[in-house]
């Protein structure tokens, strides 16, 4: 299976193979969630599925950069995926407020990315233990394909560096609601020299986010991309690509977590203007990053399609006039083919919920 090299193969692609490979996957796991022994694992297993289905479908485009590994790359990112899903779903909405218990499920992500490491006691700190090796087998299936994965070598401490990004994000903003800022703000003084020009709360943001992971698997199958090009890869994606990923995500939600008293990272902008303008910088660093690297159309279209999936979510469209305006001038930075997704994801999600 080639790169697309447009929206109207790409959206071929996309709803006749990939999409249709990702559910099926994702059906498998369902199965064996709903067989989970402990009632709350088996509970939020099934929803982290059925709530986060668009995470895997998103992912799973990637596998067009893995040509003829298509299909074991989907394993790994549809398991992948699943794993973060469902912890964030036990951190999220679980019965623990435990750090400790936090990075000790966490580690379930490092031992996937790690061929040949020995699942571990992922909850020990917590009352629910038994799920039936559910968890297990989610990090065997992507130790397995890593394993078979010639590149995995040179880009595996790349793997683990955003593994633990991701992995120290969980742990902080799920403590109880007025430790959380304290310590994303210590994390990031940690990395500040790391990230000239990155604020605290954009560099928690694209630590949220499993793109860059997805991206380096899927492109070195053949071990051939020289080692500055890995880097640039991994430096696109962190902070750039993932920052503007999950702060779109979080604008989205804005109004949820107003609700729910949960933290939302755009709420540490000044206002809505001063968010438009940073996420026009993360887009047009993203942008231009994104031309540097292997099969740079198809990258460009991938970034288009962040801005199409997210602001033509109906949840955005009810948060007034000022975030509508900032949509705009995303759409206007993307040009025609931001535009051309926008009005496609539209009318898609707004068929599907009908």
């Amino acid at each position: 299976m080639g790169v697309p090299g447009n929206f109207a193969s790409l959206t071929h692609i996309a709803m006749t193979r990939v999409l249709p490979a990702v559910h099926r996957f994702l059906d498998g796991w369902k199965e064996k969630a709903k067989k989970i022994p402990d009632p709350e694992l088996r509970r939020q297993a099934l929803m982290s599925i059925g709530a986060k289905t668009f995470h895997c479908e998103g992912g799973g485009i990637y596998t067009l950069l893995a040509g003829e590994h298509a299909r074991e790359t989907m394993r790994f990112i549809v398991a992948y995926q699943t794993i973060s899903d469902y912890l964030d779903n036990l951190c999220d909405r679980g019965t623990s407020r435990d750090p400790e218990d936090f990075r000790t499920l966490h580690t379930a992500l490092a031992d996937a990315l790690s061929p040949g490491a020995e699942p571990g006691d992922y909850y020990r700190f917590r009352r629910e233990k038994d799920d039936g090796g559910y968890l297990p087998a989610l990090v065997l299936t992507c130790q397995n394909v890593l394993r078979d994965h010639p590149g995995h070598g040179r880009i595996a401490p790349m793997l683990r560096e955003l593994a633990g990004y991701y992995r120290e994000l969980q742990v902080h903003k799920h403590v109880p609601a007025g430790e959380v800022q304290p310590r994303l703000e210590s994390w990031f003084a940690g990395h500040r020299e790391s990230f000239p020009g990155v604020r605290w709360q954009e560099f928690c943001a694209a630590s949220g986010s499993t793109l860059g992971i997805f991206s380096l698997v899927s492109q070195n199958w053949a071990d051939d991309l020289p080692d500055d090009v890995l880097r640039r890869i991994k430096e696109t994606y962190f902070p750039w690509v993932q920052g503007l990923h999950i702060l779109l995500d979080y604008c989205v939600d804005r109004e949820e977590d107003h609700l729910a008293g949960e933290l939302n990272f755009c709420d540490y902008y000044r206002d809505e203007d001063e968010m438009a303008e940073r996420f026009i910088h993360f887009f047009r660093v993203s942008n231009r990053a994104l031309r540097r690297l292997p099969e740079p159309g198809f990258q460009g279209m991938l970034l288009r399609g962040v801005l199409a999936v997210y602001l033509s979510d109906v949840k955005l469209g009810r948060q007034g006039r000022r975030i509508k305006r900032l949509a705009r001038r995303l759409l206007n930075e993307g040009g025609p083919l931001a535009w051309f997704f926008f009005a496609n994801c539209w009318v898609y999600r707004r068929v599907r919920n009908t």
